[in-house]
């Protein structure tokens, strides 16, 4: 069965800080700007805070198309941009008032690695997130 796009349901994403993440069902879409649930995601996903563009830390490694945000993870084994501290990403994060969408893992399953990066306005222009 194809994966299904994080953003393509019509049910709108539930938006979560890091004392409602809990009561979520495995599988649930996600939404948050709450930076203390990011990095504990991060931490269960082996993620580091990276970009693959140039700031003021260093320069540009990768060409990504993203609308500007700069900032990504890498993975184990995928490392693939320039780490950055996690107070740079924060602060990019919060700059370009970013969402963090991503699926909240199932029992017993690999964790799940796919998120977004999605400008606040555009998910609430398209009433996306509740």
């Amino acid at each position: 069965m194809p994966r299904r796009s994080l953003l393509e349901d019509e049910d709108p994403i539930r938006r979560v800080d890091r004392n409602s993440a809990t009561d979520q069902q495995a599988g649930d879409v996600l939404a948050t700007d709450d930076h203390e649930l990011i990095r504990q995601w991060a931490v269960r996903h082996g993620a580091e805070p990276a970009t693959g563009e140039a700031t003021p830390s260093g320069p540009a490694t990768r060409h990504v198309q993203d609308g500007g945000a700069g900032i990504r993870f890498n993975f184990p084994g995928v490392g693939v941009f320039r780490p950055i501290t996690w107070e740079e990403w924060l602060e990019n994060f919060t700059q370009h008032d970013l969402l963090f969408v991503y699926e909240e893992d199932v029992p017993g399953r690999p964790p799940n690695n796919r998120y977004r990066l999605v400008p606040r306005k555009k998910l609430q222009g398209e009433q996306k997130v509740r």
